[in-house]
């Protein structure tokens, strides 16, 4: 069992997205790397701006079945990796995209896909860093797309279909 923490703006699709994966053991909402004095932050202060923390989701995920190289560019596929503090309609700190790792030999991986899509992109915006915390979103965050199918994501419907989310 590996985990891998990614930030893509919105929760709620996300954690749908790899929830629904081949080889994720689990997607959890939460709020990943904030300010380390701010404990078990609510959406609302999360909202605010002020406590650093992003929209992440918590993946756990068996190695033997998915590569973390896979779920970066399933990632990738999703997100807009040249803007700041924003993906779709959604604008603020909390959907500054990320990775934050949890292994230190996870980081050549993420470099070298985050490499690739530099290549292209010319302009970059993700943060790469190191896991420091992370808390469970609210209950009414979870499976919020499951449980709210008409609900609003930044990532649109098809690429909830396994053949539109396997970019390989």
């Amino acid at each position: 069992m590996k985990e891998i923490y990614l930030a893509a703006g919105c929760f709620w699709a996300t954690e749908k997205l790899f929830a629904e994966t081949e080889g994720v053991i689990s997607a959890v909402s939460g709020y990943a790397n904030g300010k380390s004095e701010i404990e078990n932050p609510s959406y609302e202060l999360v909202c605010g701006g002020m406590t650093g923390y992003r929209e992440t989701v918590h993946i756990t995920y068996d190695d033997s079945k998915v590569s973390l190289e896979k779920l970066l560019l399933i990632y990738f596929n999703v997100i807009e990796p040249t803007v700041y503090d924003q993906q779709g309609m959604d604008r603020g700190t909390q959907y500054q995209t990320g990775i934050y790792y949890t292994e230190t030999d996870q980081l050549p991986v993420i470099e070298q896909i985050a490499q690739i899509v530099k290549d292209r992109a010319g302009t970059f915006c993700v943060e790469i860093q190191p896991f420091k915390n992370f808390y469970d979103a609210e209950e009414y965050h979870q499976k919020y797309l499951d449980k709210n199918p008409g609900g609003y994501c930044h990532i649109p419907a098809k690429f909830m279909t396994q053949d539109r989310r396997d970019p390989v």
